[in-house]
């Protein structure tokens, strides 16, 4: 059924088909694939094209980059449905591209969400993968390893798509304004707020950002000029929730984040747990808010308890894996995890300084003892020499210095008494003693 769109005119598909890219200089994002000289576009620019499998969320170019591909290499496309296509009508398709092939026609088989295909259906492209008679593009949002047969796997190359980010989800926003295949031409006032929001809520999928936006034109405030006005609260009505509309420069984006960790740090789990609410309901990427979560892990707690990386990474595994609104409570457990936990700076502290001596030492030679010695001219001239084996002794300690000469007696990590790290305080400085003891090894 066709549509009349606000404006008169007779609208037969969505905003996001009918702004499909057609070439690569169209395409947004996956530019560690598409970048200059990289290696996918190399493949199509140099007509090498093999069989492979795009594995990544939705709405980030899978089905797209395909058809792409079919139209550089002049390829015919055919593109199969797991739900509507059975082994018999594969087979008839693929002897017909069996017979294309030898009159030097190359056939693009597409097969969108191809782990929805069981084992029987895979196996049935298989011959015609290994003789050439067709080039397969897969596309899953499982993971190819766990979700396609072995031996179909085995004869694809596997390319990893990711979810868009801000500035591409802002860019294809943009230019859906101005395109004459979307709202070109048309009176709309949107703000940039407005738009940014729509892009943090589609959380890295073009289509739904596309469709969001459609939504709220369509629905905008029409005046008597014909202009259309989207307002926050029109934004608000389409996606059914409060948005927290981030500024062209981010900073509302800074300061959320910047509240949520300071909450933790200050251990306190319940402005922490709302800080992270604010964020998510906004549409912020969990994986960026899990990132940051582990570096807290780290930057804040430490050694003072160690659980607090694994908790982070696990939560930042768990985003990956399921995504929103699901992994709300992963991202939750972690902040009140980090949030009651023992605080240390240490890590932090130790490498900053470390770094600084690094960088003003930064051509201090490494100490002969510690050299590698790999061959026989290198042991001659001293690499190696007076290295002491800690292993070869009961304490296994020894009193061999192991900074340069210009930097010896120097600490850097200097353990707090919170938590473990305690423990570690009081084990770092049994060893200090046991080596002052007993001297430090002579360097030679």
């Amino acid at each position: 059924m066709e549509q009349m769109s606000l404006f008169g005119n007779v609208v037969s598909e969505p905003l996001a088909a009918r702004l499909r890219p057609e070439s690569l200089e169209d395409y947004v994002g996956q530019e560690h694939l598409l970048g200059k000289g990289r290696v996918l576009r190399r493949m199509i620019e140099s007509d090498m094209i093999s069989s492979m499998i795009f594995w990544g969320p939705p709405g980030v170019g899978k089905t797209t980059l395909a058809q792409i591909i079919a139209v550089s290499t002049r390829a015919r496309f055919i593109n199969f449905s797991a739900v509507t296509s059975g082994i018999r009508d594969i087979k008839e398709v693929m002897q017909q591209a069996e017979k294309n092939r030898q009159f030097g026609e190359k056939t693009i088989v597409f097969v969108d969400e191809i782990h929805r295909f069981n084992k029987a259906q895979q196996d049935a492209f298989l011959p015609f993968v290994e003789k050439g008679s067709i080039i397969l593009i897969g596309a899953t949002t499982e993971n190819p390893s766990f979700e396609v047969n072995g031996a179909l796997l085995s004869r694809c190359k596997v390319f990893v798509l990711h979810a868009l980010d801000i500035n591409a989800l802002m860019k294809l926003l943009k230019h859906a304004l101005s395109s004459s295949k979307g709202f070109g031409g048309q009176q709309i006032h949107i703000s940039d707020d407005i738009l940014y929001g729509i892009a943090h809520f589609a959380n890295g999928d073009a289509r739904s950002a596309l469709s969001t936006l459609e939504m709220t034109i369509l629905n905008g405030d029409l005046d008597k000029d014909g202009t259309v006005t989207v307002s926050k609260e029109i934004l608000e009505q389409c996606i059914s929730k409060k948005t927290l509309l981030y500024d062209k420069n981010g900073e509302e984006h800074y300061n959320l984040i910047s509240a949520l960790h300071k909450s933790m740090r200050n251990s306190d789990p319940d402005a922490a747990v709302y800080w992270l609410a604010r964020m998510l309901e906004a549409g912020e990427d969990p994986m960026y808010i899990s990132r940051r979560v582990t570096r807290f892990a780290s930057e804040d707690i430490g050694l003072a308890d160690s659980h607090a990386l694994e908790i982070a990474v696990a939560a930042g595994q768990a985003c990956h894996l399921i995504g929103m609104p699901e992994c709300s409570v992963h991202l939750t457990e972690a902040v009140i995890y980090m949030s009651i936990a023992p605080k240390s700076n240490a890590m932090e502290v130790a490498y900053n300084e470390a770094k600084e001596d690094a960088l003003r030492e930064i051509s201090e030679p490494v100490p002969l003892h510690l050299r590698n010695a790999p061959t026989r001219l290198m042991k001659e001239i001293g690499y190696g020499k007076g290295y002491q084996y800690a292993h070869d002794t009961e304490e296994k300690l020894t009193s061999m210095s192991c900074l340069p000469d210009s930097l010896l007696g120097k600490e850097y990590y200097r353990p707090t008494s919170q938590g473990n790290e305690g423990r570690y305080g009081e084990r770092l400085k049994k060893i200090k003693e046991w080596k002052s003891a007993h001297g430090n090894a002579n360097r030679n």
